[in-house]
């Protein structure tokens, strides 16, 4: 498959990650939000003109094992709403105590199922969140179990992930074009027309239904990653229906694909040196020499797995696309990189490829019977080609190629030639919007971390600059995004804003 990509959303951290504490220095001179509007009192008589039926129609919520689970009903084409339509699937936590309203909250990806999502994020927020939100997670259009797309097959998927391009040359190049041509057209014909209409800025208007739906009369929400891309559009779409949002692990939407690429190779060199310079300071470390000796020991295995795939005990060898997926995923957390030493120390020291093979695997969601669990490889590849595009043109992208190799010498090569990701797509871009400024919306929380790997803190300031009212909070430390309930002076703030609508001071750091 094309190398370049945006790394997957906060769900790789479930269960396992624990950022690291830190001091908290709110700022004194802090302003209050708006206090919305009570929940329910007026969305019902929203005029929304043909899309009507969709706003007023009322949810049958069930037990579930997530809670209770309803589906909400959405135009697959918001431009036809008398055309073809979707179901999405909701799930709910109900407040604890008296509910200010509803919570929605997205896990990220694009590809991540945020039903699936809740109970972690329940295991791991806050007892004053938990207390005043209904807690909504939901599966965005063409994700996990709102009209998935669908592609290939688990072998298929197998040939694809582990896929070691050749960009040296022409042909190779084309070859990476042909790829992702062959597999938007078996996406478009297992999934039919959705396929084409699960861009960012279509789940963003089906956000607002759930909101109305759900009986706000403005949408609080809480995304991370992508999610906050997603979090983003809504506000630029409905800043007059924008409550309290909170976009954590921020992607600016402003950005263009080249950019994401550059600052994404940028973040996890930037995370590997990290990993590298803590690995030497302890006995069981596999690199050695200085810092710059280990990052070049890492890139040495890469080159290996290329030439020489590494044996795993099964019969897929580690080869190197698997490798560096097998290495990325450890470093969205701190928590993981004793868990990266051991892959590495099996790879280097033994020729053994089955530890970061099994990395790779919990990135791509591949179970251990060969199947994958979601769908999220192919709602990502889906997504991403919808909303926007790098040239094709071999030239330009070898000029970028060598100019994100100049601030990732190590995995720059991982985020080169995104121009191949969607050459050729079955379906036309949609593409973004034009402004993202979100005028009239009230303080936008942006929260970002100052060595994210897969959403670099540049971003965040970035995001926080487009947006009118964006205010930035940042976590120094490591690890791909911040709010969770052990992580107190992030949690303080992020509740306070959330349940009491006070905005930190811009600039704030924990």
């Amino acid at each position: 498959m094309p190398t370049a990509r945006l790394l997957r959303p906060v769900v790789v951290l479930v269960g396992i990650a624990a950022l690291v504490l830190a001091g908290c220095a709110p700022g004194k001179n802090q302003v209050t939000a708006p206090t919305p509007a009570a929940s329910g009192s007026s969305a019902a008589a929203e005029d929304h003109g043909d899309l009507d039926a969709f706003y007023d129609q009322q949810l049958d919520w069930t037990t579930c094992d997530a809670g209770q689970c309803a589906d909400l009903t959405v135009p697959v084409d918001y431009a036809d709403p008398s055309g073809q339509t979707i179901e999405l699937a909701l799930a709910r936590h109900t407040a604890d105590g008296t509910a200010i309203g509803s919570l929605l909250i997205n896990p990220g990806g694009p590809g991540a199922s945020g039903v699936d999502f809740l109970e972690s994020f329940l295991s791991e927020a806050t007892s004053t969140i938990k207390k005043n939100f209904d807690i909504v997670g939901f599966d965005p259009r063409g994700i996990q179990r709102s009209s998935p797309i669908e592609c290939v097959d688990a072998a298929e998927m197998d040939r694809l992930v582990a896929l070691d391009p050749d960009t040296d040359t022409d042909a190779g190049l084309q070859a990476m074009i042909d790829e992702s041509a062959t597999f938007s057209k078996e996406c478009l014909n297992r999934s039919g027309e959705v396929f084409g209409h699960v861009d960012t800025v279509s789940a963003a208007k089906d956000l607002d239904v759930m909101r109305a739906v759900l009986g706000d009369d403005v949408l609080h929400y809480l995304g991370f990653s992508y999610g906050t891309k997603l979090g983003a559009t809504y506000a630029a779409l409905f800043p007059d229906r924008a409550g309290r949002l909170v976009l954590d692990g921020a992607l600016d939407p402003t950005l263009s694909e080249g950019e994401i690429e550059s600052g994404q190779a940028a973040g996890f060199e930037g995370a590997l040196r990290a990993y590298v310079t803590d690995c030497l300071q302890g006995s069981s470390c596999p690199l050695t020499g200085s810092v710059d000796n280990g990052m070049q020991q890492i890139r040495a295995l890469l080159d290996r797995a290329k030439l020489h795939p590494l044996p795993t005990g099964t019969d897929r060898d580690l080869t190197q696309a698997l490798a560096f997926s097998g290495i990325a995923v450890t470093l969205y957390s701190q928590s993981f990189w004793s868990a990266l030493t051991s892959g590495l120390t099996a790879a280097i020291r033994q020729g053994d490829g089955s530890i970061l093979l099994s990395f790779a695997d919990v990135y791509y969601d591949r179970s251990e019977d060969g199947t994958y669990s979601t769908n999220s490889t192919e709602a990502f590849r889906a997504v991403n080609c919808l909303d926007d595009r790098s040239s094709t043109d071999f030239d330009a992208m070898r000029a970028q190629a060598a100019e994100i190799q100049k601030v990732a010498p190590t995995v720059g090569s991982f985020f080169s030639f995104g121009g191949t990701s969607c050459g050729d797509w079955a379906v036309p871009e949609v593409g973004g919007l034009d402004d993202y400024s979100a005028q009239g919306a009230p303080p936008i929380l942006v929260v970002g971390t100052t060595n994210d790997p897969a959403t670099p803190y540049a971003w965040a300031q970035s995001l926080a600059t487009t947006l009118s009212s964006g205010v930035l909070l940042t976590y120094e430390g490591e690890g791909h995004t911040a709010y969770r309930a052990d992580n107190t002076c992030i949690a303080k703030v992020v509740d306070s804003y959330l349940v009491d609508g006070t905005v930190p001071d811009d600039g704030t750091r924990c």
